[in-house]
């Protein structure tokens, strides 16, 4: 769906959580009373909500997405880091419980394919990175064609039980906006950097990354530079190579690339052995949509967005207060 350039409507606190609940009951299928016991709140409440979402026009054939980046949070974050939109789901609203990484990043996930359908318009050429979350979020979407979109892989491609097929979430995407959908026939890593380099010379290869040159849509998450990060789990890393990243500096890392605190790329291995889209290239995009689950992902988000790398962001509540706690 296409925004206009129309003031927003002033929609509060009560309208993101409304939207939220929504979510969860139309978009995950839970019933009225296992919300509320997710929620703390009775089921009469619930009822309610759901009767006032649909009253005021929150819920219609989706959940409009601009009503959930209107929350309070939402709005201290985009003041705070200059971005366009924010968006922030809330699991667990008035519960001491807080929710499992599963469950945070099923909402998360929800939240975020809302987010995909306000940020993608008419004619854009959008990339998909890939990964546990924009996985996520591929599964999260509903079918919303959008006319004249082009879709294409940020990433090539790897076997791994922790990274999801990037090919994976580039397809679904793409189905779901009934766009076009060109997938990166190369892998992630390679053995070597002449084989990367030679690799990149070939030219069903070279002309694939060269439609990364004009992204008006990127769509990725980042992945942090403790010992658990994907890099050392898929084996495309060793722990040695991460340490050596992290004391120059390094942050996060997006499509295998490292970045530092201010997101500037890091020319460590494995970039020159990796097929993906550079950092520079996310940086000229015209919208970036970045989503980001969990507290303990904090310095690699600080990294992109003191970077540049975001205009639209999508976080779970816990790291949304963490970042506005940030000076």
């Amino acid at each position: 769906m296409a925004r206009d350039d129309s003031p927003a409507t002033p929609f509060s606190d009560k309208d993101a959580l409304l939207a939220n609940v929504a979510l969860l009951y139309y978009g995950e299928g839970l019933t009225q009373s296992e919300i509320a016991k997710r929620l703390g709140v009775s089921r009469p409440t619930v009822v309610n909500m759901l009767r006032e979402s649909r009253d005021r026009g929150i819920v219609e054939i989706r959940v409009d997405g601009e009503v959930l980046a209107a929350s309070t949070l939402s709005r201290r974050l985009c003041a705070k880091y200059g971005l366009q939109d924010a968006y922030v789901s809330r699991s667990r609203a008035g519960s001491a419980q807080a929710p499992d990484r599963a469950e945070s990043l099923a909402q998360l996930a929800r939240v975020a394919a809302m987010a995909v359908l306000d940020v993608v318009r008419p004619g854009d050429t959008v990339g998909v990175a890939w990964g546990e979350t924009i996985k996520a979020v591929a599964g999260a979407m509903p079918r919303q064609p959008v006319p004249d979109v082009t879709v294409c892989q940020l990433i090539g491609s790897m076997v791994s039980d922790r990274v999801a097929a990037s090919e994976d979430c580039a397809i679904r995407i793409a189905n779901n906006l009934n766009a076009d959908c060109y997938t990166l026939h190369a892998p992630a890593v390679l053995s070597s950097a002449a084989l990367a380099d030679s690799l990149r010379a070939e030219p069903t290869i070279a002309a694939q990354l060269e439609r990364l040159e004009c992204l008006d849509v990127a769509i990725y998450s980042i992945g942090n530079t403790n010992p658990d990060t994907h890099l050392i789990a898929a084996g495309i890393a060793s722990e040695a190579q991460v340490a050596e990243a992290v004391q120059a500096g390094a942050r996060g890392i997006v499509c295998c690339r490292y970045i530092d605190g201010r997101g500037a790329a890091i020319d460590l291995p494995p970039n020159d052995r990796v097929i993906a889209v550079e950092v520079e290239q996310l940086r000229r995009a015209d919208r970036k949509l970045v989503v980001i689950a969990g507290k303990d992902r904090l310095d690699a988000a600080l990294a992109i967005l003191r970077g540049g790398l975001a205009t639209h962001l999508c976080v779970d509540e816990p790291l949304a207060e963490e970042l506005l706690a940030q000076d």
